[in-house]
C-alpha cells in the first residue's frame, strides 16, 4: 500500500509539461506563456493625450487664472487619430480625444474643467506645464522591452498588451486535452428517465468540470459498458486526441468490473491501494504517449482523488508554476475519530480571516461523506495517517477548494 505522498509522486512522474507551441493570441487564451515576450514597438508610439480635452502649447497658457483667463482660438478641426494633421498654431487650441497623438507643436492637454469654449475660442483658467495630461512616447513600454514573463496565464489583459505591442502569436504550453470516461453498465445519462437497477452518471460530468477548472481542454465519453471488448475499443479510440484519459469506475476485481482486466494488458499501467480515505484503490500509467488516471466509481471519492492527485499533475502538464491548492491552518470546531493508518480528507467549511485566524467544521458526519455535503464544502481537511483522534480546538490543514 502506498502513502498519499508516494502516489502523488507517481502521478507527477508520468505527467511532464507538454511541448511548447507557437499559437495565435486567441488560441493562447487560457494557456501558460512558455517564454518571455518583448514589444515590437514603443507604447505609445507617439506622444498622445492622456484624457479628452484641448491640445495647447503650454507657453500660451502662462498667467491664466480664474480672474484673468487666457483666450485661445479654437481650431475647427479635431486632432487626427493618425497624427498626420496640421501643426497647432501659436495662440490656438484643438479638440483632442484620449489616446490620440498630439498635433505637432502641442505639448499639453487641458481638460474641460480648466477650459470652456464659446464663439470659436476657449477661455483657460489655469496654467499648463509641458507634458500635462500627455503620455510621452514609450512612457509605458519601449521597443524591445519584455512585456510578459514566462509562466503567466494568458487572459484578456495579456492579449491587450500583446496585440498593442505588435505580437500576433506567442509560445505557450497548450492546455492538456483530457478525456473523461465513466465505466459501468449501471450508469445512465442525466436527463433520461430513471430505470430499475440504474443510477445517474455524476462522475463524468463532475470530473469534466473539475478538469476544465484546472485548465484543461475537455471531452466526455460515456457511460461506457463494462464489456471488455467495448471498453478496450473505447479506450483505444481516445488515444488519438487525448493527452490524459481519466476513467472512473471499474477498479474492483470481482468479475463484474473489467477496467483492470483490460488495462493489465498494458504493462505501463499500475494499480495500487493508497493509504487514504476516501479512495484507496487507484490506477496510473501510460498507454503509448497518453497518461491515464483511474479513479473510483464512488463520486465523493472520485472528486477528492482528482483534487489530491490529478489536478496537480494536470497543471504540471499545462506549464503552471504553482500546481497545488492553497492550504490554510484552521482550528477545529469539533472532533472525531480518524481511521488508523489512513490519511483522511474530510469535506468541510473553513471561515475567518488572517487577523483573527480560521476555523473549520466538517459539512457532514465524518466517515459518511455525501455529495450534498461536498457541494457545500469549500475545503478538504487533511488529517495525517498517524492521527487517530482529531480534537476540537486543535489546528489542522485545510486544502482550499474555492478560489
Amino acid at each position: 500500500m502506498k502513502t498519499v505522498a508516494e502516489y502523488k509522486n507517481a502521478c507527477l512522474q508520468v505527467s511532464q509539461p507538454l511541448p511548447v507551441f507557437n499559437v495565435t493570441l486567441m488560441g493562447a487564451v487560457g494557456c501558460m506563456l512558455a517564454d518571455d515576450v518583448r514589444s515590437l514597438v514603443d507604447l505609445p508610439q507617439r506622444s498622445c493625450a492622456a484624457k479628452t480635452g484641448y491640445a495647447v502649447r503650454a507657453e500660451d497658457t502662462l498667467g491664466a487664472s480664474g480672474v484673468n483667463p487666457v483666450r485661445l482660438m479654437l481650431e475647427s478641426t479635431q486632432a487626427e487619430k493618425n497624427g498626420t494633421g496640421l501643426p497647432l498654431q501659436a495662440r490656438h487650441a484643438m479638440r483632442i480625444e484620449a489616446g490620440v497623438p498630439l498635433p505637432p507643436g502641442a505639448d499639453a492637454v487641458l481638460s474641460t474643467v480648466y477650459a470652456g469654449s464659446e464663439k470659436g475660442e476657449i477661455a483657460i483658467i489655469g496654467e499648463a506645464e509641458p507634458g500635462l495630461n500627455v503620455h510621452a512616447r514609450a512612457q509605458d513600454i519601449a521597443a524591445g522591452q519584455v512585456i510578459l514573463r514566462a509562466g503567466i496565464r494568458i487572459g484578456s489583459r495579456q492579449v491587450a498588451v500583446l496585440s498593442s505591442a505588435g505580437q500576433y502569436s506567442v509560445p505557450v504550453h497548450p492546455k492538456p486535452r483530457v478525456v473523461v470516461m465513466s465505466v459501468g453498465d449501471e450508469l445512465l445519462a442525466p436527463g433520461k428517465p430513471i430505470e430499475a437497477g440504474k443510477i445517474y452518471d455524476a462522475n463524468s460530468h463532475a470530473l469534466l468540470a473539475a478538469a476544465t477548472d484546472a485548465g484543461a481542454e475537455v471531452f466526455r465519453v460515456g457511460p461506457v459498458s463494462d464489456n471488455p471488448a467495448v471498453l478496450r475499443e473505447s479506450l483505444e479510440d481516445q488515444l488519438v486526441r487525448a493527452d490524459i484519459i481519466i476513467t472512473t469506475g471499474g477498479l474492483v476485481k470481482d468479475g463484474h468490473d473489467s477496467l483492470c482486466e483490460v488495462l493489465e494488458d498494458f504493462e505501463t499501467v499500475d494499480f495500487d491501494s493508497v493509504a487514504m480515505s476516501p479512495g484507496e484503490r487507484l490506477g496510473v500509467g501510460k498507454i503509448s504517449d497518453t497518461t491515464i488516471f483511474c479513479l473510483p466509481g464512488e463520486p465523493v471519492a472520485a472528486l477528492i482523488c482528482f483534487e489530491i492527485f490529478i489536478r496537480p499533475a494536470l497543471r504540471k502538464m499545462a506549464g503552471y508554476m504553482h500546481t497545488e491548492r492553497r492550504v490554510l491552518p484552521a482550528r477545529m470546531v469539533s472532533g472525531w475519530e480518524s481511521p488508523e493508518g489512513l490519511q483522511e480528507f474530510v469535506p468541510a467549511k473553513v471561515g475567518g480571516n488572517p487577523s483573527r485566524g480560521y476555523t473549520a467544521e466538517p459539512v457532514c458526519t465524518v466517515g459518511n461523506s455525501f455529495l450534498s455535503g461536498l457541494s457545500r464544502a469549500n475545503c478538504l481537511i487533511a488529517i495525517p495517517a498517524d492521527t487517530e483522534l482529531v480534537q476540537a480546538g486543535e489546528t489542522v490543514e485545510c486544502v482550499v477548494l474555492d478560489r
